[in-house]
């Protein structure tokens, strides 16, 4: 196939129709800059003056392509004459953008055909869209239950390829999460849930808010339309709308977080402590969700809390998830720590690009203020080498660094960015994370180690060594802590599931310094 010729599929599919190229755009953006969907695509429709039905298009065939990358391919290379190595990337991407909208969704399969081969030919050439059109005539000769008995592996023989092609998850990610429910739920369950978690994965999520304590109730979010949540008496339901239009998220009052985020914070905040309960820390508190809501929870009881980033950009954004508390947060401008020593650009859950430290250097120039009463403080250090005192806290969450693998639902293009070989440098800093932690708090504190993936290196398997590793540590049941919850296994950690409970696959962890 010629090279196309135009220099920006930004500039050059504005011909073509407007969500269809918006909608490329993204796609070509995550695959060359390591794009995140949720944070370009609002700039992206607001650039395009994208709105209403035109937005929500746009945004099912960012998300839906996205969540279908891998069973799109395996269509498409049924189609053509070559490897797909072999097409224009971003003929690729339209190609998998057109076979969504045959297989997914309600498009005519004219529209979806024509309005796909015009977007081809305002990027790339005449050839290149004569080629489309061959291509998804083909895609759209069988509906997607045909081309998986097609293109599938048999799922008696192959049962984990199977469900590779069919549920588009790479096969090194569904190995992981079959393990994951079998170590939690049986081997039994686990067979007859996988196939439910995958779709889980897959289907669009709604919105969580959240309230934060002390600025805003529940009830104030459903007289605006929002439903109560189920499980965490701090969230609610949007049906439908833009978050940042309601008063009480504008203000920060309230915000959007997963409930799972939020019923692991409110579980370290409530579980029983013995003696001092002054001085909280989250020690790695980007992008700001599980700190606020922390904050809230610590000045109702009279607690400081030191929310700490290794990223400076990050540690600002939590200090705007912070700002509804006003005067309580001390310090206008982020303490930041000097020689972080940052080697290993990871990349964070949140969906925020950012590098992870491993360890090197100190985590100086960072003051740490002495607890007040009920005041709030944002720093940006190192939390391995803590610039903080040995046993100064009470209470502390580890919302460590890991793979995303719960919560592949909301950013989709996290299952193809991942590999396996991402395991050995994440588990290495989420156990010095976690040491940290302990050495962090005091004895009789209470360590919170969260995860949002429930793979058993990044959680079992941590908990595990660093547990074994020393003789000052004691498990503690979480599951009490979260009450109304169903399903939560034998203990005494907690694994969410987003089948089962309709939140990211959060796993927690609570530990006792004896």
């Amino acid at each position: 196939m010629a090279p196309r010729t135009p220099t920006s599929t930004a500039d050059s599919a504005r011909a073509a129709d407007p969500a269809r190229a918006a909608a490329l755009e993204v796609l070509e953006a995550v695959r060359t800059r390591d794009a995140y969907a949720n944070l370009l695509l609002p700039r992206v429709l607001r650039d395009r003056g994208l709105s209403g039905r035109d937005a929500a298009f746009t945004t099912e065939l960012c998300y839906g392509t996205l969540r279908g990358l891998g069973t799109y391919d395996a269509i498409i290379a049924a189609c053509v004459d070559r490897e797909l190595d072999a097409v224009d990337p971003v003929v690729l991407d339209a190609l998998r953008i057109g076979a969504h909208q045959l297989l997914a969704m309600d498009v005519p399969p004219h529209a979806a055909v024509s309005t796909t081969v015009d977007l081809v030919r305002s990027v790339s050439n005449e050839g290149a869209s004569r080629f489309a059109n061959a291509i998804l005539r083909r895609v759209g000769q069988g509906d997607l239950p045909a081309w998986i008995d097609r293109i599938a592996p048999n799922p008696q023989d192959d049962p984990e390829g199977f469900l590779t092609v069919s549920r588009s998850h790479p096969r090194w990610i569904v190995s992981a999460l079959w393990d994951s429910l079998q170590a939690h739920r049986g081997a039994e369950r686990a067979h007859k849930d996988i196939g439910d978690l995958l779709d889980a994965d897959n289907a669009r999520p709604g919105v969580t808010l959240v309230t934060r304590p002390g600025l805003a109730q529940v009830g104030e979010l459903t007289e605006l339309g929002a439903l109560a949540g189920r499980y965490s008496r701090y969230a609610a339901y949007l049906a439908g709308g833009d978050p940042g239009a309601l008063a009480p998220v504008r203000e920060g009052r309230a915000g959007v977080q997963d409930e799972g985020s939020q019923l692991v914070a409110t579980a370290l905040a409530t579980a029983p402590l013995e003696g001092r309960d002054e001085w909280w820390l989250d020690m790695c508190a980007g992008p700001g969700g599980k700190a606020a809501l922390l904050a809230g929870l610590a000045l109702e009881r009279g607690a400081s809390l030191l929310a700490n980033e290794i990223a400076p950009h990050r540690a600002e954004l939590v200090r705007r998830a912070l700002r509804g508390y006003g005067d309580r947060l001390v310090g206008a401008e982020v303490a930041t720590g000097a020689g972080a020593g940052i080697d290993a650009e990871l990349g964070l859950d949140a969906g925020i690009e950012a590098e992870l430290v491993d360890g090197e250097g100190d985590g100086g120039g960072v003051e740490v203020m002495s607890p007040g009463t009920g005041t709030l403080q944002v720093i940006a250090a190192d939390g391995i080498r803590a610039p903080w005192q040995p046993g100064s806290f009470d209470r502390v969450m580890l919302d460590a660094p890991c793979t995303g693998l719960g919560a592949l639902r909301r950013r989709p293009e996290s299952r193809w960015r991942r590999g396996p070989e991402d395991l050995e440098r994440l588990t290495r800093v989420q156990r010095r994370l976690l040491s940290s932690a302990l050495d962090s708090v005091r004895p009789g504190g209470l360590v919170a180690y969260v995860t949002c993936s429930p793979h058993l290196e990044e959680t079992r398997d941590v908990v595990r060594q660093v547990v074994k590793a020393r003789r000052d540590v004691e498990r503690v049941d979480a599951r009490p802590l979260l009450p109304g919850v169903p399903d939560l296994g034998g203990g005494p950690d907690v694994q969410l599931w987003p089948h089962l409970h309709g939140t990211d696959a959060m796993y927690l962890a609570l530990l006792r310094r004896s």
